[in-house]
């Protein structure tokens, strides 16, 4: 019997996802498994999707979705429920239930980043968006005992914004994470609007971006001899955590 599994967000053009299930499946001989791209322009859709779809045992959520789709659903884990984002969705007779597999991902890759930095133990982090994956990243940061300011466009409480990432806040929040799509391809000569001339070999950049592996964020840093992380690994550690998941 076929197991349908794909992944939901809009647009789609890059998809890592796709890719690495297909290869799965081909590489480990598992037949009557295949995994689909399901571009729906409104959230909506959604239950449309699931009911159209009669053998979906698994969804992996992405932009812009990973905090509407939430409602949708019938069951949360625990991270879901207290970060309010869901990146991976798991079909059974009981229903669908949300998982964010996004924070095990970014603790382990994390974890792996911090092994190469030589400074004093990280206390402090800047993360840079407010959407869900910012949201994991948070979560994962207070598991660590690591505090840390969300960096946003606009003005709001507990936020600091782009203007204010100056040199002294760089020196006092030596972990810098982007959350944000700024710099994806094709758009590879942006970069999160930062004081970048203040960043130092006490520093640690750490993009979730991917594509292109090494973006403009990443490169200011390297120039100035920060240890460097993309998003790579983070995106191995969460699609097996969630292969788990779905054949639990």
């Amino acid at each position: 019997m076929r197991k349908l599994f794909g992944l939901i967000g809009y647009p789609l053009s890059h998809s890592f996802s796709k890719k690495y299930f297909t290869e799965k499946f081909k590489k480990e001989g598992i037949t009557h498994h295949e995994y689909e791209l399901f571009p729906i322009e409104d959230i909506s859709a959604f239950h449309g999707l699931v009911q159209e779809q009669g053998d979906l045992v698994g969804l992996n959520v992405t932009l812009p979705y990973k905090e509407l789709v939430v409602k949708y659903l019938d069951h949360l884990d625990d991270a879901v429920k207290e970060i309010g984002a869901c990146n991976t969705i798991h079909f059974t007779k009981n229903g669908a239930t949300g998982y964010n597999t996004d924070v095990y991902g970014f603790e382990l890759s994390l974890k792996t980043c911090l092994e190469k930095y030589s400074g004093d133990k990280v206390t402090r982090a800047l993360i840079l968006g407010t959407g869900g994956a910012a949201k994991a990243v948070a979560y994962v940061l207070r598991k660590l005992e690591i505090e840390y300011f969300f960096v946003s466009r606009s003005a709001n409480k507990g936020h600091l914004t782009y203007d204010e990432v100056d040199g002294e806040v760089v020196l006092e929040y030596p972990l810098i994470i982007n959350t944000t799509p700024v710099g994806t391809s094709p758009n590879v000569d942006s970069s999160p609007a930062i004081d970048y001339s203040s960043l130092t070999e006490n520093n640690i950049l750490f993009d979730l971006v991917y594509n292109p592996e090494k973006t403009l964020f990443l490169r200011n840093g390297e120039q100035k001899g920060c240890v460097i992380q993309n998003g790579m690994d983070m995106l191995y550690f969460q699609a097996e955590k969630a292969w788990e998941i779905w054949n639990t």
